[in-house]
């Protein structure tokens, strides 16, 4: 069984929402044995969105659109979809009355224009929502299934589970089934991450092979597709052995591992305590540790200190060094961790400094410029990075970054490789 993915809405085109609803609806759909061929965007235009329905229906046994159930003049999915599929729109007293009695046990007015909802097409089955107003319905189409769901995530979520995921298990038993994993990586570049695996991401057909790049570092995806998710995991734990021979330094994770939590449970594990000194990442170091539930065990300060009169008052660094190095260098790196650890009597301290633009660079220092130091009770490290794109972005690769080499710390692994 294949399928297309239609999500509807004006402000996903203007970039206003990001499309998760596709993104989901995939990963469940997969999980189901369902080939997704194609996804689209469109906006809340009657000819476009009817084009968009009508080609996916010529194209696909399946078609889910999301978005465009709601009460007001411009939810125009249940006028189009009756259109395509050459119904009539008929209104379902029962409806009303169960939209209005959910208004009513909320202590809200009941707007008459809800009762728009209340149309379905000829023939549809519906889709009941459970936890908003809109219904969605199951309309066939020659020997299409038209499925639309509203383009609220929680809404959506819910009637596809309820419904529309037994519905397609009725449909035809999967004879298959899809399933990934995600090998996460980080401090090396798609295109050297891209030599080491080259061979196996051209001979692998089952499972294939997909590499993204994202700012904090390289993911691997493997998808496999089996008769049972037992063969899937089977085949994926093969090929993954040898990703992880190939890249044994680099694989910090997998699927939605982040990195902060990996460094947390290593940590917690060898019994370690953490202090951090930042200067262009503005604490995001910090929050992205705090962000992970009982890093209070081991997480015991954080100093902020951007400016270069906080990096003396708070963390001793010679105003001397400041002027004759710069603010922007190994040597004051490499004090801020050292004296973070030591103020705080962490076991290991991380610190960066650098200029993450989009001013303040020159020829000498350039914006991407990013320092991180890394101390504990027996030695100091520093590190000199040149990142690129725009001041979000270095910051949140400087984050990854030593984030990065406080794993490998932990690891015992080497710091630069």
């Amino acid at each position: 069984m294949n399928a297309e993915i239609v999500a509807i809405g004006t402000e996903l085109l203007l970039g206003q929402n990001v499309d998760t609803n596709s993104a989901w609806l995939a990963q469940q759909l997969a999980l189901l044995g369902v080939d997704v061929y194609g996804f689209q965007q469109v906006g809340d235009n009657e000819k476009r969105m009817e084009a968009a329905m009508k080609g996916a229906c010529e194209r696909s046994q399946v078609v889910i659109t999301t978005g465009g159930l709601g009460p007001t003049v411009d939810d125009l999915t249940r006028k189009v979809a009756a259109k395509v599929g050459q119904k009539t729109l008929v209104y379902y007293e029962n409806l009303a009355k169960a939209m209005e009695a959910k208004f009513f046990r909320s202590g809200k007015l009941f707007p008459q224009s809800n009762l728009n909802q209340a149309f379905i097409p000829q023939g549809a089955t519906l889709i009941p929502n459970p936890v908003g107003t809109a219904p969605g319905f199951i309309l066939k189409i020659d020997k299409t299934y038209l499925v639309t769901l509203p383009g609220v995530p929680s809404e959506m979520k819910a009637m596809f589970e309820q419904t529309v995921k037994p519905f397609l298990k009725g449909l035809e038993p999967a004879t298959s089934i899809i399933k990934s994993r995600v090998y996460r990586t980080t401090g090396m570049s798609e295109s050297r991450l891209n030599e080491k695996i080259a061979d196996i991401f051209e001979s692998s057909k089952n499972p294939t092979i997909g590499v993204l790049a994202h700012p904090e570092g390289v993911d691997i995806r493997l998808t496999a597709k089996a008769t049972n998710g037992e063969e899937t995991d089977k085949l994926i734990d093969a090929l993954g052995k040898i990703l992880l021979t190939r890249l044994p330094n680099n694989i910090y994770g997998l699927d939605k591992d982040e990195l902060e939590s990996i460094v947390g449970q290593m940590l917690t594990t060898r019994h370690m305590t953490l202090a951090t000194a930042e200067s262009c990442t503005g604490g995001l170091i910090s929050r992205r540790i705090t962000q992970v539930s009982g890093s209070s065990t081991y997480f015991l300060r954080g100093y902020v200190v951007y400016s270069n009169e906080s990096k003396s008052d708070m963390l001793k660094v010679d105003p001397k060094m400041i002027k004759n190095k710069g603010a922007v260098s190994a040597e004051v790196a490499e004090v801020l961790a050292v004296n973070a650890r030591t103020q705080s009597a962490a076991s290991v301290a991380i610190s960066t400094t650098g200029i993450a633009g989009p001013t303040g660079g020159t020829e000498e220092k350039p914006v991407g410029l990013v320092y991180i130091g890394l101390s504990d009770d027996q030695t100091t490290h520093t590190f000199k990075f040149q990142f690129t794109g725009d001041r979000e972005v270095v910051q949140l690769k400087a984050s990854q970054a030593a984030l990065e080499i406080l794993r490998r710390h932990c690891l015992g692994l080497s710091l630069t490789d």
